[in-house]
């Protein structure tokens, strides 16, 4: 694992949508990206991320209607970032001391490249766990 760098690891697929996005709009393309997250924007800055589980507890738990309610109003505001040269030790430690399962990875001059998951870490660090497993599966569609 030493020899590993975040950006080994990472989804170099983001997609970013407009905080105005609807969240019926936001889970069709995370459906026909085969992903589980976005990168929220306000603009040109970068305003959260929302993720598939955002949608099913900020939203679909709370009966808002998904095809009313914006991406904006439920994604995550906060923004953790860790540079594609960390370790994924590194990544790991970073997601554990702020409570995430996904750090946007950006390069040495802060521009996204991509995103890291706890998922791919898991694959990485221990490829037999279940976790990996799961992450390794195919999507049923």
């Amino acid at each position: 694992m030493t020899n590993h760098r975040v950006a080994d690891l990472m989804t170099k697929q983001v997609i970013y949508l407009p905080a105005e996005t609807t969240l019926e709009e936001a889970a069709r393309a995370m459906r026909d990206a085969d992903i589980g997250d976005v990168v929220v924007t306000d603009g040109p800055n970068l305003a959260g991320m929302l993720t598939d589980r955002d949608i099913v507890v900020r939203a679909i738990a709370e009966r808002r209607d998904p095809a009313a309610t914006t991406i904006g109003e439920v994604a995550t505001r906060e923004i953790v970032l860790i540079e594609q040269n960390a370790s994924p030790a590194e990544a790991a430690h970073v997601m554990r001391s702020r409570a995430v399962r996904r750090l946007l990875v950006c390069d040495a001059d802060r521009q996204l490249v991509g995103i890291v998951s706890l998922g791919d870490l898991a694959m990485l660090m221990d490829p037999e766990s279940a976790l990996s497993d799961i992450s390794e599966a195919t999507a049923n569609r």
